[in-house]
């Protein structure tokens, strides 16, 4: 195989990029010679067009205990990819526990407003009994 001054020179610029060379790095020097230009740079641009790496939140850490040094990651975002069954049985778990806590708040927060208004409005449902919510709001 012959090749022109200008693909070597190609070639070597896409050598140069970290991602490959990370990539690369992982591979025996054989492996790694035998890629021509045009499959290196598909494979920069496999890598550069991911899209899993964009998060609403990323937080990444290290924190020091002791004699050790450990790294902590907190990624958040949207999923896009498909789930196993596990992980699809966790989160309607975590849906369920979600809304039934929202649903019970809400309740509460219902039940709050209206004793309230039954309070400011003067009624008394049970005579000479006050649970001491309007005392303590009127405060």
């Amino acid at each position: 195989m012959n090749q022109t001054a200008s693909d070597q020179q190609r070639r070597e610029e896409l050598r140069q990029d970290a991602a490959l060379q990370h990539l690369m790095g992982r591979m025996p020097s054989k492996i790694q010679t035998s890629f021509s230009e045009e499959q290196l740079s598909y494979l920069k641009l496999a890598l550069v067009d991911r899209k899993w790496g964009n998060h609403s939140v990323d937080w990444r850490g290290t924190l020091k205990f002791i004699h050790y040094r450990y790294y902590f990651v907190l990624l958040l975002g949207r999923n896009r990819r498909e789930l196993s069954r596990g992980e699809r049985q966790i989160g309607l778990l975590f849906q369920t526990v979600f809304l039934a806590i929202f649903l019970v708040f809400s309740v509460l927060m219902g039940l709050l407003v209206l004793y309230l208004a039954k309070s400011a409005a003067g009624i008394d449902l049970i005579p000479g009994f006050s649970l001491g919510i309007w005392d303590w709001f009127k405060s």
